[in-house]
């Protein structure tokens, strides 16, 4: 069966059932542009100024410093995971149903990242001393900021923001200007739902279509390489997914229950030994796809 669902959001029930989340994390990067060292290159190949440019990694190698940034990126990966697109200023929408899994995570990752601050800060002081031997000439002492100074240049930020009511205008305005304002929100309020929801849609459909590739047998009978990474991408977004079936369609949660339903117990390493329960599982991961509603909306 395939069918397509036309989602028309009402604003109240949605707004009781998702909230933004506002997520920032900042890093000290420890890189800076060294414009002697810019003009030099310039002149030594006859270019004109300006058209080279020579970066100082300050404290060279750092693994500390390295870490920060690489902890920093999975946090975000993990973060979009999780949620759905909402706004160019980086909002993100958030289903209320897995607000306390989401919380928990987050919170252990701003324990992890103050930890990992924590460390690299103390031992900042060693880490200059040894960019002076790695820089030679490039290192200039005042290139690099007091362990005070610092720290502020790192930070872990989240907040939570509930999603309004069309009707919440707390403004003294004309009953006209009021209804305008009202129908341009619920506009924009139904095209961001249909944005965010078409994200998980299209990113859940991807790693389907990824494993079942990965599930299929050429006519000379090599194997596709089935990896753990794409199955549990699946199973997030999927449950993603039905969690933003904010208005309740019966239609898509009996086409999730499905989905959920062939992903149950799934292991890859029975897949990897097993050629017909490979061939089963391809069969019934197709057929859950065919259900699955398309968002054309």
């Amino acid at each position: 069966m395939n069918f397509t669902t036309n989602i028309t959001p009402s604003a109240p029930t949605i707004s009781s059932s998702a909230m933004l989340v506002d997520l920032g994390i900042s890093s000290w990067v420890g890189r800076k542009k060294d414009k002697r060292a810019s003009a030099d290159v310039a002149a030594s190949n006859h270019a004109r100024t300006g058209v080279a440019s020579v970066n100082k990694a300050l404290l060279g190698d750092c693994e500390q410093l390295a870490a920060i940034g690489k902890f920093a990126s999975m946090v975000r990966q993990s973060h979009y995971a999780s949620t759905m697109p909402w706004s160019d200023t980086g909002l993100r929408l958030l289903p209320t149903a897995r607000f306390m899994s989401y919380t928990e995570q987050l919170s252990g990752f701003q324990e992890e990242f103050n930890r990992l601050v924590d460390e690299f800060l103390a031992n900042y002081e060693w880490e200059v001393l040894q960019a002076h031997a790695k820089l030679g000439d490039l290192f200039n002492r005042d290139d690099y900021p007091t362990v005070d100074n610092l720290r502020g240049k790192f930070g872990f930020r989240l907040n939570y923001i509930p999603l309004p009511d069309s009707g919440d205008w707390r403004v003294d305005l004309e009953s006209d200007a009021q209804d305008v304002l009202r129908q341009q929100y619920e506009d924009f309020y139904s095209k961001q739902m249909e944005t965010a929801m078409r994200d998980v849609h299209d990113r859940l459909m991807e790693q389907l279509q990824i494993f079942t590739r990965q599930l299929g047998i050429d006519s000379e009978g090599r194997k596709g390489k089935i990896y753990q990474s794409t199955l549990d991408n699946i199973r997030n977004l999927a449950k993603l997914l039905e969690e933003s079936n904010f208005t309740d369609d019966p239609q898509v949660s009996l086409a999730h229950a499905k989905l959920r339903q062939t992903l149950r117990g799934l292991d890859p390493a029975d897949l990897k030994k097993n050629d017909t329960f490979r061939e089963d599982t391809k069969r019934d991961l197709e057929a859950a796809i065919a259900a699955l509603p398309s968002l054309d909306m």
